[in-house]
């Protein structure tokens, strides 16, 4: 980011260019509002080749679709500008200064923050160089591609069962990677009924030939085969500037385990307890898809836009009544 755009004025900045953040800013520069899209290229889809389940979209590459969105905000006059926003504050005036990682400050009257989270990957060798490729967590969004395969869940956590319940839907050769869980007797009573293998032994690395991923070595130097690996990461808020407003994140449960962090939001709109901050995407709702992300940053471009609208008719009457005096 250019240092000498110093405390440019900006009627909205969002924080993160992903497609809640690039949503919210079509929205918003459509609405004719000022808009600064500052955004540090970071997406977290971005070892993903394809995505899917966004209608019209389905099987195009993130990157692709961040770039088509990247022209759509520009054509209406939106800014984009590479960079990290690393903390921001409260102005007397009631908008905000963003402070950058390279030293540069912006204002806004308001903030809707979209940064995103981090993936915890479970720390076995060789892992997370596959994520996103044969080493996945939603079948929903990779389930199809890997259909009748070989699929193996990797059981390092409390959702593990529940992820070999799932996936059997894609492929009926689903086993269970026993690794470090301690499965119940209901639990094994479960996976045999439905068909499911459970593999004794702790998961040690990865196997793979021509870059395709063919399986997992176990600890007593078995490589039990499979095509595809389920694990189950835990989901960190990527927070610092909510954090920086006194905005703190909240634990993310799943069937009584928590499984991540969060940033409270209304649901409906975004809203979080500080006025004039909104968020959007998989920073309030670690379990969103893209297009469930995009669509949060329209309804909270929206909401972003009411509240402005209603502080410019605050100031208006205040003028209007001064002048009349």
């Amino acid at each position: 980011m250019d240092k000498d755009a110093m405390d440019d004025m900006f009627d909205v900045v969002i924080v993160g260019g992903g497609a809640a953040g690039l949503a919210g800013a079509l929205t918003l520069t459509r609405a004719r509002r000022s808009v600064l899209v500052i955004d540090s290229g970071s997406p977290r889809n971005a070892p993903a080749a394809h995505m899917h389940g966004y209608l019209g979209q389905d099987g195009e590459s993130p990157a692709a679709l961040l770039a088509g969105g990247r022209a759509e905000v520009a054509r209406y006059g939106g800014e984009i500008r590479p960079g990290t926003a690393i903390a921001a504050d409260r102005l007397p005036d009631g908008g905000f200064l963003v402070r950058c990682g390279d030293g540069s400050t912006v204002r806004a009257g308001a903030l809707l923050v979209a940064t995103g989270l981090v993936d915890e990957l479970p720390a076995v060798p060789g892992l997370a160089a596959r994520w996103g490729r044969d080493v996945l967590h939603c079948p929903y969004c990779h389930g199809w591609e890997v259909r009748d395969q070989p699929i193996a869940v990797l059981a390092d956590g409390p959702v593990a069962v529940h992820q070999a319940q799932l996936w059997r839907q894609w492929s009926e050769r689903t086993t269970l990677l026993a690794h470090t869980l301690r499965l119940t007797d209901g639990d094994r009573e479960l996976l045999a009924a439905l068909g499911v293998r459970v593999v004794e032994g702790e998961v040690t690395g990865l196997t793979v030939q021509d870059d395709r991923l063919t399986g997992v070595s176990l600890a007593d130097g078995a490589v039990e085969g499979c095509r595809a690996l389920v694990v189950a990461p835990r989901f960190t808020a990527r927070s610092g500037v909510l954090s920086s407003l006194g905005l703190p994140t909240a634990a993310l449960e799943r069937d009584g385990h928590v499984i991540g962090t969060c940033v409270a939001s209304d649901p409906a709109t975004g809203a979080t307890a500080l006025p004039g901050v909104w968020v959007a995407g998989n920073v309030t709702a670690p379990l969103e898809k893209v297009a469930g992300a995009a669509a949060q940053g329209v309804r909270a471009a929206v909401a972003v836009n009411t509240y402005l609208i209603e502080a410019e008719g605050r100031r208006a009457v205040e003028a209007y009544r001064a002048g009349g005096a």
